[in-house]
């Protein structure tokens, strides 16, 4: 209690507060959303993650902000995803945790593999084996279908279905798997309900039991329950 006490709060220059214990808690790390803050303010708060942790998760990285990470590669090793818009920040020490679980990946367009592969870093890089199918949406349902056969043979114990347009594949997934899928709605539809706003709508509404939804465009917030949910039943099958 008093090492979580003492790593709970770290206040940067009387504008942010960090949450460096989050991890003893929760096992997850907590992470630096970039978007918005000043570029010294961000620097400090990867720095200061890093130096007490070994690890730093930064998410809604910007175009501008992408300078700050590259100064940082001599220091520390850095991993970033697809997009550019999530990366993992970690000591030359820092051990990769042993992994535990494993959580499938399931994106039914190619639009979608950036929004899929941001995931797929913070997934990894919390200690968690991926299985990734991509491209698998349910125009030709057949894709889906096998899918689901892939992630029901490499026996995950949690699927990330990533889809935009009418966001129909986490459904059809949760339909055929006997594990929690969690439903992430990308802004790649376009007209009426685009930007996600039908898929997210469509997923709310999906009447598969055991699909659970998150934000548009919430890669963070799928991959960390993804996480969680992998960490857990790992404790189960390794009894």
């Amino acid at each position: 209690e008093r090492i979580i006490r003492l790593l709970a709060l770290e206040e940067i220059e009387g504008k942010l507060k960090m949450d460096l214990g989050r991890e003893i808690r929760r096992e997850i790390p907590e992470v630096i959303w970039a978007e918005y803050k000043d570029p010294n303010i961000l620097k400090e708060a990867i720095i200061k993650s890093v130096e007490s942790t070994g690890i730093a998760v930064v998410s809604n990285i910007k175009a501008n902000q992408l300078p700050i990470i590259e100064d940082l590669k001599e220091k520390y090793l850095i991993r970033k995803s697809l997009s550019k818009k999530v990366a993992v920040i970690k000591s030359k020490k820092h051990q990769h945790p042993q992994i535990r679980g494993k959580v499938g990946i399931v994106a039914a367009g190619t639009a979608d593999i950036p929004l899929a592969d941001e995931v797929k870093v913070i997934v990894e890089e919390l200690g968690c084996e991926t299985v990734t199918a991509y491209d698998v949406g349910i125009a030709a349902i057949h894709r889906a279908i096998d899918a689901a056969k892939k992630m029901i043979k490499e026996d995950v114990d949690v699927i990330v279905a990533i889809a935009g347009m009418e966001g129909a594949l986490p459904s059809v997934i949760t339909s055929l798997v006997n594990v929690p899928v969690i439903g992430l709605p990308a802004s790649t539809g376009y007209g009426l309900g685009g930007k996600g706003t039908a898929a997210l709508m469509s997923m709310l509404q999906a009447c598969s039991p055991g699909l659970l939804v998150v934000n548009i465009d919430n890669s963070i917030g799928a991959a960390l329950a993804a996480v969680l949910i992998a960490y857990r039943a790992s404790k189960y099958k390794s009894k």
